[in-house]
């Protein structure tokens, strides 16, 4: 049913090959050859980011099972979600392939793994029984079963979210619908970009407040660095490229003193950004944050980890951040 894949480094996005004679459609992602011999009839959509992929996408009714929300769905897709079969964690490799897919789509590169007690195995031990797979450009790993550390710093990138966007949808057989989604992505953020053209960009930082009184911030490996670049900002962490989410203290958030904290709120399916209210809190009151500027000039806000995905999501989260850091150009 499936053909087997090839397993290279991660160098930049994804190259399509084109069936012929009736063939099955093959493309590359992550190194790996993903080959169907016909549009993937069940699949499954593990992360918030392949959720809405395939809700933008219009298979929806094709999707046999969904997992891992971090905050609602984008309205247009609530619909839709509401339809699927949906966990609140990610399934047991028992659970997935009781679902019997063809094809599964993660939003993220931790759920393919040699062992844990949140991965469903390889990507290649997937393939072996027939399901093939793909994980978002901008998280390739640079071999099968890593995660974050894994991550090739160049595909972070918006043209593999175009790539993901537009192989998916050839793969899946909605190819114009894909094409579609690109224009209308493209046109968005080059409104946001213009809106913010000349503005000196703002210093940011994206934090996530733990229960220790630590903590982790958006490194440069993560999406909200492409993100706040395209909404007139930079990333105070950026030099920061070791994993995507990095531990640190109150004392090197003084040291970067961000102009605008956005706050990193995550996970639940039911959360909207009025959920970030407590974080935002924490961060405000932290006493060794009082005199880090964007505390003290009150530009704390609310954003929620789903925010910061490469995916579908991208130009609704431009369009927030723009509005954040550059009031004065709303």
């Amino acid at each position: 049913m499936v053909v087997a894949a090839v397993l290279t480094g991660c160098g930049g996005p994804p190259q399509a090959t084109a069936p012929t004679g009736g063939g099955p459609l093959t493309a590359t992602n992550c190194g790996i050859e993903v080959a169907v011999p016909g549009p993937p009839q069940r699949i499954y959509a593990a992360f918030q980011p392949a959720i809405e992929m395939v809700h933008a996408l219009g298979v929806g009714d094709r999707v046999v099972g969904t997992a891992f929300l971090d905050a609602q769905v984008l309205p247009e897709y609530a619909g839709a979600q509401a339809a699927t079969d949906y966990l609140p964690e990610l399934p047991s490799r028992e659970a997935l392939l009781a679902t019997n897919p063809d094809f599964v789509v993660s939003g993220y590169n931790g759920l393919f793994a040699e062992s844990g007690t949140e991965t469903i195995g390889t990507r290649a031990s997937l393939r072996e029984l027939g399901v093939q797979s793909w994980v978002f450009g901008p998280l390739c790993p640079s071999a099968d079963g890593l995660s974050d550390e894994a991550i090739d710093p160049a595909a972070v990138s918006m043209e593999n979210v175009y790539t993901d966007v537009r192989e998916l949808g050839r793969l899946f057989g909605v190819q114009e619908r894909a094409d579609a989604l690109v224009v209308e992505m493209q046109a968005r953020i080059a409104a946001v970009q213009q809106r913010v053209a000349g503005a000196p960009p703002v210093r940011v930082a994206v934090v996530a407040p733990q229960d220790d009184g630590t903590f982790r911030v958006a490194g440069g490996r993560d999406f909200a660095t492409r993100i706040l670049e395209i909404a007139g900002a930079e990333n105070v962490f950026a030099d920061l490229t070791t994993r995507r989410n990095v531990p640190v203290g109150a004392e090197e958030i003084i040291a970067r003193d961000p102009e605008v904290i956005l706050t990193s709120t995550c996970c639940d399916g039911a959360y909207t950004v009025a959920d970030a209210g407590p974080d935002v809190e924490r961060i405000r009151t932290h006493p060794a944050l009082a005199g880090v500027t964007a505390v003290r000039e009150g530009r704390v806000h609310g954003f929620l980890f789903a925010d910061r995905a490469a995916g579908v999501r991208v130009p609704r989260a431009a369009e927030m951040v723009a509005d954040l850091v550059h009031p004065d150009r709303r």
